[in-house]
């Protein structure tokens, strides 16, 4: 999908910024819609889209060095909106003949932002306010024609605008939460000076993504994999809605799965919407492929490899399928590597596809965001229990046991997990924490007391996370007696376990998985 019902688009020029997507984020949570591109990416494409307006991303360079990332001055020259968040707004001074300079002390954190002109940004905002810094540059002076709507102590120009152009730029970051004025920014400058209408709905979204799938797969047959994760489900519930009976479900039982999940596919997903689906149990073709592999690359571009060959031998039963649907979202993709990001993990809906794969791929969600996919698979209808459930990742567990993956080890671990789950639904807390799960290093022993014998077990690590859309993320502080409880239920009834930690990691420096 790349536009949105009533062809309102915003860009979003990328320059390398950790907080880029959370940019989106905002602009969608305003009914707009948007789409990150490489800030590299020619005019002439961009003037193709017809956007209604275009926002420069921050980033990690000095906009004066040698090799910086640049964009064609003519971006200034299409005549629509343009906004500079943090190297966006210094490479805008730079390139307009305003005055860009180190500072003399990086300004990171909190600051108290003093404004000096409302204009259309801070519109019925208070003249003092609270921000979020990071940066080492500074803009000095704004170019001509420009104005200096706000300064902090460290910014003489924390935000301008030539509203006769215009343009406008803020030193800060109004995307994060630590601007607590910052959505309403980015809604003033998307609605107010770009006239988007906030047409961009979820059910706008749906009824555009249904059009878009018949014309692509006409009469074709599709199939998708679903492994009872809100992604799979939500992109087989809207192509069903879409072509129907052309949609055939493949459910690959690989083995990995956490306890229960098999049934739960099969009757509150695919009986409960009335999905055809094929049931195929293949955890020993799984596991014999995983045997001794310890590097969890190779584990994800294995499972991956095997997912697809697993739906080829079952499409190949099937008469006209020719695409295979995946429920990829743009984290997803973010994540696995794109010019201005670097590669964190394969993910293996992205880059763990053979490259002789037969099957064409359609990405219905490709654009979303996991808390959107969540908001279109209610409006399709899908039973509660998978619109609320945690995020899973494709490998399943087998990225939750570092080192080498064993019919054991996965038992061990699923129970373990069952329980800190059960336990969790059980204070009515589930809902509140974006993922909660339990790992497993077997490569690691320790001693235990447990009767009046020693033991030398494995640990169960619990993870639990609090997060938006799984870019970022905490660590959920969960209270000490549930800890404690389920502590107290692993070890007594997880044969194997003598311990239970808990990860206290946030997302960066960590990844929410393990591996």
């Amino acid at each position: 999908m790349h536009t949105s019902p009533s062809n309102e688009l915003i860009v979003i020029l990328d320059f390398g910024a950790q907080y880029t997507q959370l940019i989106a984020r905002r602009v969608r949570e305003c009914s707009v819609y948007c789409e990150i591109l490489p800030y590299d990416t020619p005019l002439e494409e961009i003037r193709s889209r017809t956007p209604k307006g275009i926002i420069l991303s921050g980033g990690p360079s000095s906009v004066y060095e040698e090799g910086a990332p640049q964009i064609d001055i003519g971006v200034f020259q299409l005549g629509v909106p343009v906004l500079g968040i943090c190297y966006g707004q210094q490479l805008m001074a730079y390139l307009l003949g305003g005055k860009v300079s180190r500072a003399d002390k990086r300004e990171y954190g909190r600051a108290d932002l003093h404004v000096h002109q409302q204009n259309a940004l801070f519109q019925g905002m208070p003249a003092e306010l609270t921000c979020w810094m990071s940066h080492g540059d500074r803009v000095l002076e704004p170019p001509p024609g420009f104005q200096t709507l706000a300064s902090t102590k460290s910014s003489p120009v924390a935000a301008m605008a030539d509203p006769a152009r215009k343009l406008y730029g803020v030193q800060f970051h109004p995307e994060v939460s630590h601007t607590p004025f910052g959505k309403e920014l980015l809604r003033q400058f998307v609605v107010d000076v770009c006239e988007c209408h906030q047409l961009w709905t979820t059910r706008s979204f749906i009824e555009e993504s249904v059009e878009t799938i018949r014309d692509q797969v006409k009469g074709a047959g599709v199939v998708c994999g679903v492994s009872g994760g809100i992604d799979s489900c939500t992109v087989a519930a809207l192509v069903h809605r879409a072509i129907g009976d052309q949609l055939t479900c493949i459910f690959v039982d690989h083995g990995l799965l956490r306890q229960g999940e098999a049934e739960q596919v099969r009757h509150d997903f695919a009986e409960a919407l009335g999905i055809h689906l094929i049931y195929v149990d293949a955890a020993q073709r799984f596991l014999k492929r995983l045997g001794g592999i310890t590097d969890p690359e190779r584990k994800r571009k294995i499972i991956g490899e095997e997912f697809v060959r697993v739906f080829e031998e079952t499409a190949d039963n099937l008469t006209g399928v020719e695409f295979l649907a995946q429920g990829t979202l743009y984290p997803d993709v973010i994540e696995s590597g794109t010019r201005t990001a670097a590669k964190i993990k394969t993910h293996h809906n992205v880059g763990g596809l053979p490259e002789d794969m037969r099957l064409k791929v359609i990405e219905p969600l490709r654009y979303l965001f996991k808390d959107e996919a969540r908001a279109v698979a209610d409006e399709l209808g899908l039973p509660e229990a998978i619109v609320w459930r945690h995020p899973f990742p494709g490998p399943g567990l087998a990225i939750r046991i570092t080192g080498e993956v064993t019919f054991e080890r996965l038992e061990m671990l699923r129970q373990a997990d069952a329980i800190f789950i059960e336990e969790l639904k059980r204070a009515n807390l589930y809902r509140t924490i974006w993922q909660a799960f339990a790992a497993l290093a077997p490569g690691i022993r320790s001693v235990g007391v447990m009767g009046d014998s020693r033991t030398y077990a494995h640990p169960i690590i619990l993870r639990a996370v609090t997060s938006e859309d799984a870019m970022t993320a905490h660590w959920a502080r969960l209270p000490y007696d549930l800890l404690e409880h389920v502590s107290n239920r692993i070890v007594n009834e997880v044969p194997g376990v003598n311990r239970v930690v808990y990860d206290i990691s946030s997302k960066p420096p960590a990844t929410i998985e393990w591996e």
